[in-house]
Protein backbone atom coordinates (compact mmCIF):
# COMPACT_ATOMS: atom_id res chain seq x y z
CA UNK A 1 0.00 0.00 0.00
CA UNK A 2 1.22 3.41 -0.88
CA UNK A 3 0.44 6.43 1.23
CA UNK A 4 0.87 9.98 0.05
CA UNK A 5 2.22 13.08 1.70
CA UNK A 6 0.17 16.00 2.98
CA UNK A 7 1.42 18.08 0.03
CA UNK A 8 -0.54 15.86 -2.39
CA UNK A 9 -3.59 15.65 -0.13
CA UNK A 10 -4.24 19.14 1.28
CA UNK A 11 -7.36 17.91 3.09
CA UNK A 12 -5.61 14.91 4.59
CA UNK A 13 -6.18 15.82 8.24
CA UNK A 14 -9.88 16.30 7.62
CA UNK A 15 -9.99 12.82 6.08
CA UNK A 16 -7.63 10.76 8.19
CA UNK A 17 -8.65 10.52 11.80
CA UNK A 18 -5.83 8.47 13.31
CA UNK A 19 -2.11 8.36 12.40
CA UNK A 20 -1.08 5.96 15.10
CA UNK A 21 0.28 2.46 14.54
CA UNK A 22 -1.65 0.55 11.87
CA UNK A 23 -3.78 -2.30 13.18
CA UNK A 24 -6.10 -4.83 11.59
CA UNK A 25 -9.89 -4.81 11.89
CA UNK A 26 -9.96 -7.62 14.43
CA UNK A 27 -7.54 -5.69 16.65
CA UNK A 28 -9.55 -2.47 16.47
CA UNK A 29 -12.16 -2.29 19.26
CA UNK A 30 -13.71 0.86 17.78
CA UNK A 31 -14.70 -0.65 14.41
CA UNK A 32 -18.12 -2.38 14.39
CA UNK A 33 -18.00 -5.79 12.72
CA UNK A 34 -21.04 -6.15 10.47
CA UNK A 35 -22.18 -9.46 8.91
CA UNK A 36 -20.85 -8.21 5.56
CA UNK A 37 -17.45 -7.62 7.20
CA UNK A 38 -17.34 -11.19 8.52
CA UNK A 39 -18.50 -12.53 5.14
CA UNK A 40 -15.74 -10.59 3.38
CA UNK A 41 -13.03 -11.86 5.71
CA UNK A 42 -14.19 -15.46 5.45
CA UNK A 43 -14.70 -15.38 1.67
CA UNK A 44 -11.29 -13.79 1.08
CA UNK A 45 -9.51 -16.26 3.29
CA UNK A 46 -11.34 -19.25 1.77
CA UNK A 47 -13.40 -20.06 4.88
CA UNK A 48 -16.90 -19.61 3.48
CA UNK A 49 -18.76 -20.31 0.25
CA UNK A 50 -19.52 -16.88 -1.30
CA UNK A 51 -22.52 -18.29 -3.18
CA UNK A 52 -24.45 -18.74 0.08
CA UNK A 53 -26.63 -15.79 1.06
CA UNK A 54 -26.22 -14.19 4.46
CA UNK A 55 -28.99 -15.19 6.84
CA UNK A 56 -31.30 -12.17 6.95
CA UNK A 57 -32.24 -12.98 10.54
CA UNK A 58 -28.77 -11.98 11.76
CA UNK A 59 -28.15 -8.96 9.55
CA UNK A 60 -27.29 -5.79 11.43
CA UNK A 61 -28.15 -3.51 8.51
CA UNK A 62 -31.46 -1.81 9.11
CA UNK A 63 -33.64 -0.08 6.55
CA UNK A 64 -34.72 2.41 9.22
CA UNK A 65 -33.81 5.84 7.97
CA UNK A 66 -34.08 4.96 4.30
CA UNK A 67 -35.81 7.61 2.21
CA UNK A 68 -39.41 6.55 1.53
CA UNK A 69 -39.74 4.43 -1.57
CA UNK A 70 -42.10 5.33 -4.37
CA UNK A 71 -45.75 4.75 -3.35
CA UNK A 72 -46.27 2.76 -6.52
CA UNK A 73 -42.93 1.40 -7.73
CA UNK A 74 -42.71 0.81 -11.48
CA UNK A 75 -43.45 -2.66 -12.70
CA UNK A 76 -40.49 -4.72 -13.84
CA UNK A 77 -39.96 -4.33 -17.58
CA UNK A 78 -39.43 -7.63 -19.43
CA UNK A 79 -35.88 -7.78 -20.82
CA UNK A 80 -37.19 -8.07 -24.38
CA UNK A 81 -39.09 -4.78 -24.01
CA UNK A 82 -36.25 -2.74 -22.55
CA UNK A 83 -34.74 -0.33 -25.08
CA UNK A 84 -30.96 0.02 -24.91
CA UNK A 85 -29.91 2.93 -22.72
CA UNK A 86 -27.26 3.82 -25.32
CA UNK A 87 -27.25 2.79 -28.99
CA UNK A 88 -24.77 0.13 -30.05
CA UNK A 89 -22.41 1.71 -32.56
CA UNK A 90 -19.26 0.62 -34.39
CA UNK A 91 -17.30 2.67 -31.88
CA UNK A 92 -18.89 0.83 -28.95
CA UNK A 93 -18.17 -2.53 -30.57
CA UNK A 94 -14.54 -1.53 -31.09
CA UNK A 95 -14.36 -0.36 -27.48
CA UNK A 96 -15.63 -3.74 -26.33
CA UNK A 97 -12.90 -5.50 -28.28
CA UNK A 98 -10.31 -3.18 -26.74
CA UNK A 99 -11.74 -3.80 -23.28
CA UNK A 100 -11.52 -7.55 -23.83
CA UNK A 101 -7.81 -7.32 -24.74
CA UNK A 102 -7.18 -5.11 -21.71
CA UNK A 103 -9.12 -7.52 -19.51
CA UNK A 104 -6.92 -10.45 -20.56
CA UNK A 105 -3.79 -8.38 -19.89
CA UNK A 106 -5.11 -7.40 -16.43
CA UNK A 107 -5.86 -11.03 -15.62
CA UNK A 108 -2.27 -11.99 -16.36
CA UNK A 109 -0.91 -9.14 -14.23
CA UNK A 110 -3.33 -9.94 -11.38
CA UNK A 111 -2.28 -13.59 -11.41
CA UNK A 112 1.38 -12.66 -11.04
CA UNK A 113 0.56 -10.13 -8.30
CA UNK A 114 -1.51 -12.65 -6.33
CA UNK A 115 1.25 -15.25 -6.48
CA UNK A 116 3.74 -12.73 -5.06
CA UNK A 117 1.36 -11.70 -2.27
CA UNK A 118 0.55 -15.29 -1.32
CA UNK A 119 4.27 -16.08 -1.09
CA UNK A 120 4.58 -13.06 1.23
CA UNK A 121 1.90 -14.53 3.53
CA UNK A 122 -0.79 -11.99 2.56
CA UNK A 123 -4.41 -12.44 1.42
CA UNK A 124 -4.77 -10.98 -2.09
CA UNK A 125 -7.96 -9.34 -3.36
CA UNK A 126 -9.33 -10.05 -6.82
CA UNK A 127 -8.30 -6.54 -7.95
CA UNK A 128 -6.07 -3.69 -6.84
CA UNK A 129 -8.10 -0.65 -5.72
CA UNK A 130 -7.40 3.05 -5.33
CA UNK A 131 -9.15 5.33 -2.84
CA UNK A 132 -9.65 8.99 -3.83
CA UNK A 133 -11.06 12.05 -2.06
CA UNK A 134 -12.60 15.29 -3.33
CA UNK A 135 -13.84 18.44 -1.66
CA UNK A 136 -16.02 20.37 -4.09
CA UNK A 137 -15.77 24.13 -4.31
CA UNK A 138 -18.87 26.29 -4.86
CA UNK A 139 -19.60 27.32 -8.42
CA UNK A 140 -19.93 25.70 -11.81
CA UNK A 141 -18.16 22.38 -12.36
CA UNK A 142 -15.46 22.31 -15.02
CA UNK A 143 -13.51 19.24 -16.04
CA UNK A 144 -10.15 20.84 -15.31
CA UNK A 145 -11.16 22.11 -11.87
CA UNK A 146 -12.70 18.76 -10.95
CA UNK A 147 -9.65 16.75 -12.04
CA UNK A 148 -7.43 19.02 -9.96
CA UNK A 149 -9.66 18.50 -6.89
CA UNK A 150 -9.32 14.70 -6.95
CA UNK A 151 -6.70 13.56 -4.43
CA UNK A 152 -5.37 10.02 -4.24
CA UNK A 153 -5.25 8.77 -0.65
CA UNK A 154 -4.02 5.18 -0.92
CA UNK A 155 -4.06 1.99 -2.97
CA UNK A 156 -4.24 -1.62 -1.81
CA UNK A 157 -4.54 -5.13 -3.21
CA UNK A 158 -4.72 -7.31 -0.09
CA UNK A 159 -7.01 -7.73 2.91
CA UNK A 160 -4.25 -6.43 5.15
CA UNK A 161 -3.67 -3.40 2.95
CA UNK A 162 -7.38 -2.56 2.91
CA UNK A 163 -7.73 -2.57 6.69
CA UNK A 164 -4.54 -0.56 7.13
CA UNK A 165 -6.21 2.15 5.03
CA UNK A 166 -9.85 1.82 6.11
CA UNK A 167 -9.22 1.80 9.85
CA UNK A 168 -7.58 5.22 9.61
CA UNK A 169 -10.30 6.93 7.60
CA UNK A 170 -12.61 9.37 9.34
CA UNK A 171 -16.14 8.06 9.77
CA UNK A 172 -18.75 9.16 7.25
CA UNK A 173 -20.68 11.11 9.90
CA UNK A 174 -17.65 13.38 10.48
CA UNK A 175 -17.10 14.33 6.82
CA UNK A 176 -18.06 17.89 5.79
CA UNK A 177 -20.73 18.51 3.17
CA UNK A 178 -19.81 18.53 -0.52
CA UNK A 179 -17.11 15.88 -0.08
CA UNK A 180 -16.74 12.53 -1.84
CA UNK A 181 -14.92 9.26 -1.32
CA UNK A 182 -14.19 7.32 -4.53
CA UNK A 183 -13.19 3.65 -4.49
CA UNK A 184 -12.17 2.47 -7.99
CA UNK A 185 -10.26 -0.37 -9.55
CA UNK A 186 -6.68 0.54 -10.38
CA UNK A 187 -6.33 2.18 -13.77
CA UNK A 188 -9.79 3.80 -13.67
CA UNK A 189 -10.06 7.43 -12.59
CA UNK A 190 -13.36 8.63 -11.04
CA UNK A 191 -14.21 10.74 -14.09
CA UNK A 192 -17.09 10.45 -16.54
CA UNK A 193 -14.57 11.04 -19.34
CA UNK A 194 -12.27 8.14 -18.37
CA UNK A 195 -12.01 5.48 -21.10
CA UNK A 196 -13.42 2.80 -18.80
CA UNK A 197 -16.38 5.00 -17.75
CA UNK A 198 -17.42 6.98 -20.81
CA UNK A 199 -19.78 4.32 -22.20
CA UNK A 200 -21.12 3.40 -18.77
CA UNK A 201 -23.34 4.83 -16.08
CA UNK A 202 -24.17 4.53 -12.41
CA UNK A 203 -26.84 3.28 -10.04
CA UNK A 204 -27.78 5.95 -7.50
CA UNK A 205 -28.95 5.14 -3.96
CA UNK A 206 -30.02 7.91 -1.57
CA UNK A 207 -29.84 7.56 2.22
CA UNK A 208 -30.56 9.63 5.27
CA UNK A 209 -27.36 10.64 7.00
CA UNK A 210 -27.98 8.58 10.10
CA UNK A 211 -27.56 5.28 8.22
CA UNK A 212 -25.28 6.12 5.29
CA UNK A 213 -22.04 5.08 7.03
CA UNK A 214 -23.16 1.49 7.53
CA UNK A 215 -24.41 1.14 3.95
CA UNK A 216 -21.15 2.60 2.60
CA UNK A 217 -19.14 0.08 4.61
CA UNK A 218 -21.27 -2.82 3.35
CA UNK A 219 -20.93 -1.60 -0.24
CA UNK A 220 -17.15 -1.25 0.02
CA UNK A 221 -16.79 -4.78 1.41
CA UNK A 222 -19.03 -6.21 -1.32
CA UNK A 223 -16.99 -4.52 -4.06
CA UNK A 224 -13.48 -5.37 -2.87
CA UNK A 225 -14.64 -8.88 -1.94
CA UNK A 226 -15.92 -9.32 -5.54
CA UNK A 227 -19.35 -10.33 -4.25
CA UNK A 228 -21.58 -8.37 -6.66
CA UNK A 229 -23.01 -9.98 -9.77
CA UNK A 230 -21.57 -8.67 -13.04
CA UNK A 231 -18.58 -7.58 -10.95
CA UNK A 232 -16.32 -7.45 -14.02
CA UNK A 233 -18.46 -4.57 -15.29
CA UNK A 234 -18.17 -2.62 -12.01
CA UNK A 235 -15.67 0.24 -12.16
CA UNK A 236 -16.04 1.55 -8.62
CA UNK A 237 -18.26 3.29 -6.10
CA UNK A 238 -18.68 6.82 -4.78
CA UNK A 239 -19.92 8.19 -1.46
CA UNK A 240 -21.23 11.74 -1.84
CA UNK A 241 -21.86 13.67 1.38
CA UNK A 242 -24.48 16.36 0.82
CA UNK A 243 -26.52 18.72 2.99
CA UNK A 244 -29.80 16.83 3.40
CA UNK A 245 -28.77 13.32 2.40
CA UNK A 246 -25.83 11.10 1.49
CA UNK A 247 -25.70 9.37 -1.88
CA UNK A 248 -24.01 6.11 -2.87
CA UNK A 249 -23.39 5.45 -6.56
CA UNK A 250 -21.98 2.35 -8.23
CA UNK A 251 -20.39 2.89 -11.65
CA UNK A 252 -20.42 0.26 -14.38
CA UNK A 253 -18.69 0.06 -17.78
CA UNK A 254 -21.55 -0.33 -20.25
CA UNK A 255 -24.89 1.45 -19.97
CA UNK A 256 -26.24 -0.34 -23.07
CA UNK A 257 -25.85 -3.81 -21.51
CA UNK A 258 -29.34 -4.00 -19.99
CA UNK A 259 -28.83 -7.46 -18.52
CA UNK A 260 -25.68 -6.41 -16.64
CA UNK A 261 -27.29 -3.13 -15.51
CA UNK A 262 -30.36 -4.86 -14.07
CA UNK A 263 -28.30 -7.69 -12.59
CA UNK A 264 -26.15 -5.16 -10.78
CA UNK A 265 -29.25 -3.40 -9.43
CA UNK A 266 -30.67 -6.66 -8.04
CA UNK A 267 -27.33 -7.64 -6.54
CA UNK A 268 -26.98 -4.27 -4.81
CA UNK A 269 -30.43 -4.63 -3.28
CA UNK A 270 -29.56 -8.08 -1.95
CA UNK A 271 -26.16 -7.17 -0.50
CA UNK A 272 -27.36 -3.91 1.06
CA UNK A 273 -30.58 -5.59 2.29
CA UNK A 274 -32.76 -3.00 0.59
CA UNK A 275 -36.49 -3.76 0.24
CA UNK A 276 -37.51 -4.86 -3.25
CA UNK A 277 -39.91 -1.90 -3.37
CA UNK A 278 -37.05 0.56 -2.85
CA UNK A 279 -36.57 2.63 -6.00
CA UNK A 280 -33.02 3.15 -7.27
CA UNK A 281 -32.04 5.51 -10.09
CA UNK A 282 -29.72 4.95 -13.05
CA UNK A 283 -27.98 7.56 -15.18
CA UNK A 284 -25.54 7.06 -18.09
CA UNK A 285 -22.38 9.15 -17.93
CA UNK A 286 -22.96 10.65 -21.36
CA UNK A 287 -26.19 12.14 -19.98
CA UNK A 288 -24.21 13.57 -17.05
CA UNK A 289 -21.77 15.12 -19.51
CA UNK A 290 -24.62 16.76 -21.39
CA UNK A 291 -26.40 18.28 -18.39
CA UNK A 292 -23.26 18.63 -16.21
CA UNK A 293 -25.02 16.93 -13.32
CA UNK A 294 -24.39 13.74 -11.38
CA UNK A 295 -27.81 13.07 -9.90
CA UNK A 296 -30.43 15.15 -11.76
CA UNK A 297 -32.47 13.94 -14.75
CA UNK A 298 -31.93 10.23 -14.17
CA UNK A 299 -33.02 7.97 -17.03
CA UNK A 300 -34.20 4.84 -15.28
CA UNK A 301 -35.87 4.02 -11.97
CA UNK A 302 -36.29 0.55 -10.57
Amino acid sequence: MQKHSDERVPFQYSIISDHRTTHTALESPSLPLSPSLFSFLFVTMGMMDPSKETDSSITATSTVGLPPSSPSPPAEIPPSDRPPLLPLTAELIQDRETEERERRARETEDKDRKNREIKAGLHPLQHRFVLWYTRRSPGARTQTAYEESIKKIADFSTVEGFWACYCHLARVSSLPNSTDFHLFKEGIRPLWEDAANRNGGKWIIRFKKIVSGRFWEDLVLAIIGDQLEASDSVCGAVLSVRYNEDILSVWNRNASDNQAVMSLRDSLKRHLHLPQSYVMEYKPHDASLRDNSSFRNTWLRG
